[in-house]
């Protein structure tokens, strides 16, 4: 008998080995196996597939070393869906099993004792109910399933506060009554702290939490949990959860589908959770419910096309109104000296009453750091990275001069090194200015700041949520992190302290951007029976995008930028693809890239774009060109693929280019 093995290697997509006669009876599809890889190294690995006829191979066909036995933990489920992964994706299989499967599983770690996950299941509680829904809310949950009648996607396209969450236990709780598995998608890992004990409440030990800020121990309890068990259980966690080997998958939920969170960006694969929970719930015969106050493009347009279902939920929950938004123009204020510092006088005043009334705060920056960079004030010399093309920004707090694309600190010169002068200023500003700022102004004020910089370890995410929530802070300072579906009863003021920022971006996709946030951000105030305030600080009031938010006319963003993208063939009208060629010099990687382009058009012919320099052209030393591909929605992945993969061969097989490397991002966001 021979059986292909993935391993978590980027190399081949499967290798062959020999299964020896004591372990033919114990060897099946999914099991995990042990194998001699090159000289001297050894790897845990899947078996795809198990024949009976010896392979064609110029090559010695080693034996498997051992097999894990009991249960298989892969599901031949699984193995068809990182197939499509690495088909749609451009990645061997063996990244997708490298990304897919717990590092506990692929280690010498011996596996979680029956005793202890006997321990850990027999933790219980008193459940609750699921509250009873609203007129509005039971409308869309029955116009929800009456769409699954049909279709396998929904969406629900419901505004900030209207009870969305409540539908999903809902239809979580019919689900499991049924016999079958759901699963909760959250981008985030801090939005699952804030929804982890609400969720615990109905669904109890039948509920599991997923994500990679968990220990090893708890992901492989869950995972030999879903594969020993298979019982109807609830999944909450982020896009990794997708790996795990669900048997009976009846429901996958994406909240904030619009969230880019979802795309992951590195390692390989580089997938978007939500695209490929559609996938997989189809897989399971389940079905597919995203939501969002501000849909993706993207779903919004499946949806008017009738591919996705389509529930709209217009009202908040209690019927309360959706905040007053104040534009301030921070321009004109500027030039009657009427702003000093960050904040408008309008907002100053927000904040005091707020303040005086015991309620909380918001102030979003979507720029973390002191400043973005210092200036020479004499010659408008900036520092910048030595192996990045990027200004370096300034943190004050570690007095330090950091990249914020290959992390590296610098200290900050005496003087400037180009005209030898001392005065270098900061320059731009991001939270943690904003937070040194609000302290002076309300030195009384408990004040927090919510950004990458202050959520590094694993609770402080979870802690500062706590507390805001809790009452204990009053103005929370933060980023994008901030926005994405965090429920805090007594904020009633947002600001958003530069529009602007969010807009001016070398992006197709920055407007939809900066409505998505601006109403995400405003979304978060006033979410109880108090009609919430918001204001937002920009240079151009009168802006299309600024006006469109302001009026909440989602409709209207959608409307101008389909047709912009239909124009210029972007989604979701064509698929992009980007491909990044690296190399340690400029010359080779230009000389590169050019020579894959001229290739590609010709199967391709004008859907190649490029080559170009990206908006940063070198990081971490690395010579970067960019090819971008428009290809038709329609078009075969399984075919793109090959192409690609042939072509890269072909080229890698000069010797000039044999150090180049290649990073394929599929549907960049």
């Amino acid at each position: 008998m021979f059986a292909e093995i993935i391993l978590p290697v980027p190399l081949s997509d499967a290798y062959t080995y020999s299964v020896p006669p004591e372990m033919e009876s114990k060897i099946r599809i999914g099991s995990l196996v042990r194998v001699s890889f090159g000289r001297t190294k050894e790897y845990w690995g899947v078996a795809t597939s198990i024949s009976g006829g010896a392979p064609d191979s110029q090559y010695q066909i080693k034996p498997l070393l051992e097999i894990e036995e009991g249960t298989a933990p892969v599901t031949e489920l699984q193995i068809r869906f990182w197939r499509w992964l690495s088909e749609y994706y451009i990645c061997s299989l063996g990244e997708v099993c490298r990304a897919a499967l717990p590092f506990s599983l692929t280690s010498e770690k011996p596996p979680l004792s029956k005793k202890r996950r006997k321990k850990a299941e027999a933790k219980q509680q008193t459940l609750i109910p699921p509250n009873p829904l609203s007129a509005l809310q039971q409308t869309a949950f029955e116009q929800i399933k009456d769409s699954f009648l049909s279709k396998d996607v929904c969406l629900l396209h419901g505004v900030t506060a209207s009870g969305k969450t409540e539908i999903y236990i809902n239809l979580i709780n019919e689900t499991l009554k049924s016999g079958r598995q759901a699963l909760y998608l959250l981008p985030e890992i801090a939005l699952t702290a804030q929804i982890t004990d609400r969720l615990r409440a109905f669904f109890g030990s039948r509920m599991d939490v997923y994500h990679s800020r968990i220990t090893e121990a708890a992901r492989e309890e869950i995972w030999k949990k879903l594969r020993e068990d298979g019982s109807p259980r609830l999944i909450l966690g982020v896009r990794s959860s997708l790996f795990l080997p669900f048997s009976d998958l009846g429901l996958v939920i994406v909240d904030e589908e619009h969230e880019p969170s979802y795309k992951q960006q590195d390692p390989v694969p580089r997938y978007n959770a939500r695209n490929a929970a559609a996938v997989l719930a189809r897989f399971h015969n389940a079905k597919t419910l995203l939501g969002s106050a501000t849909p993706s493009i993207e779903s919004y347009h499946n949806a008017m096309s009738g591919k996705y279902g389509y529930v709209r939920l217009d009202r908040r929950f209690l019927e309360t109104e959706l905040p007053s938004v104040y534009p301030v123009d921070v321009k004109e204020l500027r030039r009657k000296k009427k702003m000093k510092g960050l904040f408008s006088p309008l907002l100053k005043e927000k904040m005091e009453q707020v303040l005086q009334r015991g309620e909380q705060i918001l102030l979003f920056h979507n720029r973390r750091g002191f400043s973005q960079t210092l200036a020479c004030k004499q010659c408008e010399w900036t520092p910048r990275c030595r192996y990045c093309d990027v200004s370096l920004w300034y943190h004050k707090q570690t007095n330090r001069l950091i990249c914020h694309y290959c992390g590296r600190t610098y200290q900050i010169p005496k003087t400037c090194p180009e005209c030898g002068s001392d005065e270098l200023k900061p320059w731009g500003f991001g939270t943690e200015k904003v937070e040194e700022e609000i302290r002076k102004l309300f030195p009384q004020a408990a004040v927090e700041r919510m950004d990458s910089d202050t959520t590094k370890k694993r609770h402080t995410a979870d802690d500062i949520i706590s507390r805001f929530e809790n009452g204990e802070t009053q103005i929370l300072v933060g980023t994008q992190m901030t926005a994405k579906g965090l429920d805090f009863g007594n904020l009633s003021l947002v600001a958003i302290l530069n529009a602007d920022s969010l807009m001016n971006l070398p992006d197709f996709r920055a407007y939809e951007r900066a409505f998505q946030l601006i109403s995400q951000v405003a979304g978060r105030a006033g979410r109880r029976k108090t009609r919430g305030e918001v204001v937002l600080q920009t240079s151009d009031p009168e802006h299309p995008l600024i006006q469109m938010a302001l009026a909440n006319d989602y409709e209207a963003m959608y409307g101008r930028q389909s047709e912009e993208r239909r124009l210029f063939r972007y989604p979701p009208w064509f698929r992009i693809i980007f491909i990044d060629l690296k190399h340690s010099k400029e010359n080779i990687v230009s000389d590169a890239a050019n020579r894959f382009a001229q290739i590609l058009r010709i199967s391709l012919g004008d859907r190649v774009l490029g080559p170009d320099k990206p908006p940063v052209g070198r990081v971490k030393n690395q010579s970067i060109r960019r090819i971008m591909l428009k290809i038709e929605t329609g078009a075969s992945t399984v075919q793109l693929r090959n192409l690609l993969k042939q072509t890269q061969n072909n080229l890698l097989a000069n010797v000039a280019f044999r150090y180049v490397s290649f990073r394929y991002d599929v549907d960049p966001l």
